[in-house]
């Protein structure tokens, strides 16, 4: 392997942009090429991070020998298609979460993955923000006691426009997939996957405009989760325990500050917050493993049952949606 883990960006969106930005910030990574489906986006991309090669085509750059990591920053309805490419061109994946939209989907790259033996992990940068791994090992310690109630939000208000990728169901739209994935994976990381979804909410052009989810446990404990394109969720949560609890003041998804039992903690973000999930794909891949223990494939397929489950619950389903 050479001296730095080469990665190729497939598209040019915004989230594209910020996460190349903190994958500049690593030593030990070269960022080697950025394809679109407009090659002015590519070039202008490269441009502006000083990326050797841009392609027109996410075909292109997977036949590029020179890649060694792939990071699919595409809507949703093209990860599956784009991750399953990318494997079977021999590349290793970090992929945008929801790393598909359908558990079919999902089974099929992880399963291509472990035959190729190549690492594949969903992108829910939460998992690595140091607060969120302070957190879950404070409550293993038993911190708070048993946890008994999750509560936790993420959602904004946005204008109705059926263009939109967030309105537009062909693109993967809704507030459950793009955004309660983090309420959702949040609550996996501390109780594990329900043994009960229930779910409500309101369907506008075929997608969810808000959803609230009761998560049920054994023994009573629950979660409480919401996420919404029609409301300022106040997007923090709060986890309550026998002997205490944690409050995430804001920004579930990357905390910049929690309170245990009253104690704050603190951290000063790396970049944009996405170094954590970036360095830890760079050490597996370099040490010759195809999982991280903190983003388990297992534990993505276990987030995307519940999320298919609570989605039944409000009719929202992209099985007819076409993908590409």
């Amino acid at each position: 392997m050479p001296n730095k883990l080469r990665w190729g960006v497939v598209a040019t969106g915004g989230i594209a942009d910020v996460v190349t930005g903190d994958l500049l910030l690593l030593p030990d990574v070269e960022v080697l090429a950025v394809s679109s489906r407009a090659l002015p986006k590519a070039e202008s991309f490269a441009a502006k991070h000083r990326i050797p090669r841009a392609y027109g085509d996410y075909a292109d750059l997977l036949a590029d020998p020179d890649v060694d990591v792939v990071y699919v920053a595409t809507p949703h309805v093209q990860h599956h298609a784009v991750t399953r490419a990318a494997l079977e061109a021999g590349k290793h994946v970090l992929c945008e979460k929801p790393a598909t939209l359908t558990l079919p989907d999902l089974q099929d790259v992880v399963d291509l993955a472990r035959e190729r033996g190549l690492f594949f992990m969903e992108a829910i940068w939460t998992r690595f923000n140091p607060l969120i791994v302070r957190m879950a090992e404070l409550v293993a310690a038993g911190e708070i006691g048993e946890v008994r109630s999750v509560r936790a939000d993420f959602g904004f208000t946005l204008e109705h426009d059926p263009a939109h990728r967030l309105w537009n169901k062909a693109l993967g739209g809704g507030s459950l997939f793009d955004l309660g994935i983090y309420p959702v994976s949040f609550a996996h990381l501390l109780l594990g996957e329900p043994e009960t979804v229930e779910a409500h909410g309101r369907m506008v052009d075929g997608v969810d405009a808000e959803i609230g989810m009761l998560l049920g446990y054994p023994g009573g404990a629950h979660a409480l989760l919401g996420s919404s394109l029609v409301s300022p969720l106040k997007s923090g949560a709060v986890v309550y325990g026998t002997r205490g609890l944690v409050e995430v003041p804001e920004a579930v998804f990357n905390p910049s500050r929690i309170v245990v039992n009253g104690v704050e903690h603190r951290h000063e973000q790396e970049g944009a917050g996405y170094v954590p999930q970036l360095r830890e794909v760079v050490n597996r891949v370099r040490a010759g493993e195809t999982e991280s223990p903190s983003m388990r494939p297992a534990e993505s397929l276990a987030i995307l049952r519940t999320l298919t489950r609570a989605a039944e619950r409000v009719g929202l389903t992209y099985d007819d949606v076409a993908v590409g």
